[in-house]
């Protein structure tokens, strides 16, 4: 049985100086298909990211969110995510 995997985005809201700390989170999650940062409706940066690249790979990433956290103040990252899509606890 073959499992169909489906893409999503989420929004995450962050201050410049969260953005690299929740930025280097994503990466390490491992459903993160594609990051963008966005400060009010305009994409200021967008990174794909593809399984299983690590290391060396994310550091000109990491240093260019880096320099996007010293300009930016409001700003939100929105995600793709591949897989199943979390839904919130209901409560019971």
């Amino acid at each position: 049985k073959s499992m169909e995997q489906k893409s999503w985005w989420e929004t995450i809201k962050v201050q410049g100086g969260e953005l690299l700390e929740q930025v280097r989170k994503l990466v390490h999650e491992g459903n993160v298909r594609r990051i963008r940062i966005k400060q009010a409706d305009q994409i200021v940066a967008e990174f794909p990211l593809t399984v299983g690249v690590v290391g060396t790979f994310f550091a000109p990433i990491l240093a260019a969110v880096g320099a996007l956290a010293a300009l930016l103040t409001d700003c939100s990252i929105e995600v793709e995510r591949i897989g199943p899509r979390e839904t919130p606890p209901t409560g019971e």
